[in-house]
Formats: C-alpha cells, sequence, structure tokens
C-alpha cells in the first residue's frame, strides 16, 4: 500500500483522475491484445510492458487486479475499418497452412516475447475463436435498434448512440480519413459486426449467424469479451494511441448500445470508467513495420546481442503517453543502465529481506511512490530506484526489502538477474564463451608475468574474433562480443 492515491489520465475526458474502483477493493482491467497473423514487433509489445506496469501499480496499491488480454484470432481486416481481407486468412492463404496453426505458432511467439519481458500473466487470456457464441447473443440484442443489413454483412449505425468519436475526437467524415467506404453504408463511420462470407467463397473460420454464414466483426469480439468476463462497467481499458481513432471508438459505440447507456459525460456509459493509451515506439528506417521484411521484433534484438530486459528498461525510460525513439545506440545505453543496476543488486542476494521502513530510504520511497502515483511516471521511478541501490552503510537486509518494493512495479526483476544473463551472445558470433574466458584466463596470467608481448596478442587475437576486451571497465565487464 502507498499513501499517494494513484492518478492515471483518461483519454475519453482528456484528463487526470484519481482511480477510484466501481468494486470496492477491485481493479478490472481489459487490455487490446495482438491479431496473431504474424510476429509483434517490438512497437506492438510496448502496449503490454504499459499494461504490465499499470496492473503492478494497482496491485501495490492494493487492489485485488483482474486483468484480461485478448486473443484476435478472427475478424481483424488488413484495414483497420471494413475493407480488404481477414489477416488471418491471408496469412494462411500466403504460408498454405491452416488458419488454426497460424493463430497458435503467432500465439505462443507472442507469449514467449511476454514472458521475455517479465510481463505478468493476466487472470484470462481471452481468445476471440472461444467466445463466437457470446457474439452472436451480443449482435442479436442490438441489431434491431442499432444495425442494419446490407449485402457484405451487418453493419452498425453509429448515428444511434450519443457522443460516437469522442474518444478519437473524431465526430467528421474528415476525421476518419483511415476508414474505406464500402457500398450500402449509411454514414462513413459505421462497421461491421457481422461480416457475410462472400457468394462462392469459403472462410476456413466461418459460422452461421441470423445474417448468414460469415464471420464477427474486429471490434465485437472486445465488447463481447470485456462485458462477460469483467462486466459492464469496468475500471479501466488500455491499448495502443493508434486504437484510440476507429477501434475503440466502435467498441465504445457497441458498449452503449448493449447497455442502452446514454452519452459520454458520464464514463461509465462507454463500458469502462478510464481509457488508457500507450503512445508509438518510433523508429527512424522504417524497420518498425511488419511489411519491411526483417522487422523489428524482440527475437532481432537477441539476435543483435540484447537482453529483452534491456528493451523493458527503455520503456521504462519514458513516460507512456510520451513517443518513444527506438535506436540501437539508445537501445545499448538502457541495457549499460540495467547491468549497473544489476551488479548493485547482486550485493544484496544473499541477505534477508527486512522492514524497509528506514529513515535513509523514506524520502527516496515517497519520491518512488509519488511518481508512480503521478500517472505511472516511470522515469522519475527510475532515478529513485537507482539512488536507493546507490545508498551505502545501511543494513543490506533493509536495502534489499526497498528495492524489491519498487521492483514489484518496474518488473526489472533484479534479484533474479544475474551479469551473466544479461551478456547475450550475437547470433553471427563465431567464437563460445568458453573459449573467450579460457583465453582471457590466459591473458590475465600474462599480465601478471609482466608478459605484455603475450597479452597484447591475446587481446589482438580477440579482437579479430569480434569480442571487446573492457580493461578498466567501470561497471567491471570484462568483455563483450
Amino acid at each position: 500500500m502507498t499513501d499517494h492515491p494513484l492518478k492515471l489520465f483518461n483519454s475519453l475526458t482528456r484528463t487526470i483522475e484519481t482511480f477510484t474502483p466501481v468494486h470496492e477493493g477491485e481493479a478490472r482491467v481489459y487490455t487490446c491484445g495482438p491479431t496473431v497473423y504474424n510476429y509483434p514487433h517490438i512497437g506492438n509489445m510496448r502496449a503490454y510492458v504499459f499494461a504490465d506496469v499499470l496492473g503492478r501499480a494497482l496491485s501495490h496499491h492494493g487492489y485485488d487486479l483482474t486483468h484480461v488480454i485478448n486473443i484476435t484470432d478472427v475478424g481483424h481486416l488488413t484495414d483497420d475499418a471494413d475493407a480488404g481481407e481477414d489477416k488471418l486468412e491471408k496469412a494462411a492463404a500466403k504460408s498454405e497452412r491452416s488458419i488454426w496453426d497460424i493463430a497458435k505458432h503467432y500465439t505462443e511467439a507472442f507469449w514467449d516475447d511476454v514472458k521475455a519481458l517479465n510481463i505478468r500473466q493476466p487472470a484470462h487470456w481471452s481468445v476471440a475463436t472461444d467466445y463466437i457464441d457470446e457474439m452472436l447473443d451480443f449482435a442479436k440484442r442490438i441489431a434491431d435498434e442499432h444495425c442494419y443489413e446490407i449485402e457484405s454483412g451487418l453493419y452498425f449505425d453509429v448515428s444511434t448512440v450519443e457522443d460516437y468519436g469522442r474518444l478519437a475526437r473524431a465526430v467528421t467524415e474528415e476525421g476518419e480519413g483511415r476508414i474505406e467506404s464500402v457500398e450500402g453504408k449509411r454514414n462513413a463511420q459505421d462497421f461491421a459486426i457481422w461480416r457475410k462470407t462472400p457468394p462462392g467463397e469459403k472462410r476456413q473460420m466461418e459460422w452461421d449467424s441470423p445474417w448468414g454464414k460469415g464471420a464477427p466483426g474486429w471490434h465485437l469480439e472486445c465488447s463481447v469479451m470485456g462485458e462477460k468476463l469483467l462486466g459492464f462497467p469496468f475500471d479501466i481499458h488500455t491499448g495502443g494511441i493508434d486504437h484510440r481513432e476507429i477501434h475503440h471508438p466502435n467498441e465504445i459505440a457497441q458498449n452503449q448500445a448493449f447497455c442502452g447507456c446514454a452519452g459520454l459525460s458520464d464514463a461509465t456509459n462507454s463500458g469502462a470508467r478510464i481509457w488508457m493509451h500507450n503512445n508509438f515506439l518510433v523508429e527512424r528506417s522504417g524497420k518498425m513495420s511488419k511489411s519491411a521484411g526483417e522487422f523489428l521484433r524482440l527475437q532481432l534484438l537477441l539476435d543483435k546481442g540484447y537482453h529483452p530486459l534491456a528493451y523493458r528498461m527503455m520503456c521504462l525510460q519514458a513516460h507512456y503517453r510520451s513517443e518513444l525513439e527506438f535506436s540501437w545506440d539508445g537501445l545499448g545505453a538502457a541495457l549499460t543502465r540495467l547491468k549497473r543496476m544489476v551488479m548493485q543488486a547482486e550485493r544484496l542476494k544473499d541477505a534477508e529481506a527486512g522492514d524497509p521502513s528506514h529513515p535513509k530510504f523514506a524520502p527516496l520511497l515517497d519520491k518512488f511512490e509519488a511518481a508512480i502515483a503521478d500517472d505511472l511516471n516511470t522515469a522519475i521511478a527510475l532515478t529513485a530506484f537507482e539512488e536507493a541501490l546507490a545508498v551505502k552503510k545501511v543494513d543490506a537486509g533493509v536495502k534489499r526489502a526497498v528495492i524489491e518494493r519498487m521492483d514489484e512495479v518496474l518488473g526489472l526483476g533484479l534479484m533474479e538477474l544475474t551479469r551473466e544473463q544479461l551478456r547475450v551472445r550475437p547470433k553471427d558470433a563465431e567464437i563460445d564463451e568458453a573459449t573467450i574466458e579460457a583465453r582471457l584466463a590466459a591473458r590475465v596470467d600474462a599480465r601478471k608475468a609482466k608478459d605484455f608481448a603475450t597479452s597484447d596478442a591475446i587481446r589482438d587475437e580477440l579482437a579479430a574474433a569480434g569480442v571487446e576486451v573492457m580493461d578498466g571497465d567501470p561497471l567491471g565487464w570484462e568483455w563483450k562480443l
């Protein structure tokens, strides 16, 4: 628990609000998960690092957390509105594999990245295709009053709910520039609730419905699973800032229709009290896009010799609502910062955690708690964390308790990490670690014997193999690839 009330930025009201749970002592959170047609890029993963920190902060503030993250394995088209092919169908056709195999493969790849970034498991991984019956029931409930049928499917008429687009602040057709026209739609912003399978075609994923054989629209699943697993209204809905423009306004419209709710001046009418969005990760070379070939995914960082938690550190260094620019130098600096912290924490691992309420740590804990409570200001919280690690002449058990208290929110896992784990072998490295260590041991012996010619020769030999020997490095790292 903390004395600082948790304040969060609500995208719907565009204001900072003190978190007040819908249900006493509970926090119910829904996070828009991935569409599992390809590997997630690191920009995608920023959303889950942010949601993880939010969940950890809620737990830290004493709330009983129920966190849901969905897996979209059907319904998401190549355009974010209602044009193009289903992303899963397209990926399956391209690879000549079952759509179910595609979904399973990329879901597991996403889960691997979640684990590598030390993101806590949610209460539910809700998979869209597990909720088709519930989606049909939801659609039937809102169809008569809020929907109309055209040749391509059942569409939601956004004019039937109040304040459509308030979340995006885009209520004109010009403001919805990403939406492509679909013949028969009444309004440009109207969106598919159920997409019929075109005549003469057969999809790998299709189901019977009152509106013909087909598949649900992308937006429907989140409304259905949010209501089913958390109940309307729940506390917080999160996602990337790109969802703020189309996906989440459409989801809100469905929620209003389902609940018979009025306008959005009362935020709970949206289905959630607070809507939160992380900003983009920006990468100037253009390799962030999945269409760019070797796009920036977590495995590429590992292949180049960077531990995944260096990327988590990089995310924590910026406020979640700020753009974060990715660069390899920036990632290297984040890794160095993490290494320093791991080295300082290593000295505490043998100590039994004591009482963190020590006068030397009181101002640092207060600085940390205030930063987290201030809309998850992890950048300032990190500085308090480092300052606590640097405190000298204090009981190791007390210091460990303070570090663990802070780390339970930041999620770097300092008490489990080791220097050796952070030394990731690049994929193209040709020399193995055992050989490096053996040659370095021989070099130490040569230097002790003042045989500097041999010492220099070993250093040159290692350099030719791509190993940088770091004499006098303040971190105590003997080498890096």
